[in-house]
């Protein structure tokens, strides 16, 4: 899934590649993807892209005030190309959701939104302001703009799992289930900690590993083409999606917890005194 990092690095491409160009077209190869009808999809057309930011794991493309927004969910991405087919993509064929002409088609560059697999989650929005976007207004505050005060006001107030609580949305922004594997070894804390039992020290480590974590992703990818952005992700991860592979602080064994269709990563030694955690959801330290 991509994650802040990822996201803040489409939107850096976006501003390098697509401010300037006009919206020639844009074809909906599956209507699903789109969550707004008013204004219609077709009033992107003939405007100018005037900017393009990132709001937690949300892209914003600015065509001159109205806004494409999107999210990615797990298994979307966002592919640039200089130049795209100029036939219109045919309904439910493949992986192609929706496509942007920035030049006449046929012609000019633009970016297709896909998604893999066959459950789907991308999802766009065409609106005039993105903060009338119920699951953008409900958003916590950003990762990366959190303050050590702010951050550690977030933690005294959370009784969930330290896992469950980086990655909710609507408590702090932009990390998903990867970084969120990253940060906590990087902290030396187990998923199963409770952040309001966390003490000072801690906090401490938790938000430098945050900020760490973050920044370094973002420095790696930003720069980098939209196509080698999942690799770049992947060099730079020490423990998350490496079950079974020597921690690289320690050496000990990466292992996993999984439930549902989710799973995490941890290092024991690491993060939690040497105990491996046990794999089902409501489990707490092995004794």
């Amino acid at each position: 899934m991509p994650e802040l990092p990822e996201v803040e690095a489409l939107a850096h491409h976006l501003r390098e590649h697509a401010v300037g160009r006009t919206v020639a077209r844009v074809d909906v190869a599956s209507m699903s993807v789109l969550k707004t009808a008013d204004p219609p999809w077709t009033a992107l057309t003939g405007r100018e892209v005037t900017g393009a930011g990132r709001t937690g794991k949300y892209l914003d493309l600015d065509c001159d005030g109205l806004h494409l927004v999107v999210h990615l969910a797990r298994a979307g991405w966002l592919r640039w190309a200089d130049t795209l087919s100029a036939a219109p993509p045919k309904p439910g064929k493949g992986p192609l959701a929706l496509r942007v002409h920035l030049g006449p088609p046929g012609e000019g560059p633009g970016f297709d939104l896909t998604e893999a697999g066959t459950k789907k989650g991308l999802a766009a929005w065409v609106v005039e302001d993105p903060a009338t976007i119920e699951q953008i207004a409900t958003l916590g505050p950003d990762a990366l703009a959190l303050t050590r005060d702010e951050f550690g006001e977030v933690m005294a107030a959370r009784t969930e799992r330290l896992k469950t609580v980086l990655t909710g949305q609507r408590v702090i922004a932009g990390i998903g289930n990867a970084y969120s594997d990253e940060i906590m070894h990087v902290a030396g804390l187990s998923p199963f900690a409770t952040p309001a039992r966390l003490d000072a020290d801690a906090v401490d480590r938790l938000y430098a590993a945050m900020r760490e974590v973050l920044t370094s992703a973002v420095d790696r990818s930003v720069g980098q083409a939209a196509a080698r952005l999942k690799g770049e992700k992947r060099s730079g991860l020490r423990v998350h999606a490496r079950t079974g592979l020597p921690c690289p602080v320690c050496g000990d064994t990466v292992r996993e917890v999984s439930f549902a269709d989710k799973a995490f990563q941890y290092c024991p030694t690491c993060q939690t005194g040497g105990k491996p955690l046990a794999d089902r959801r409501l489990s707490r330290l092995l004794k």
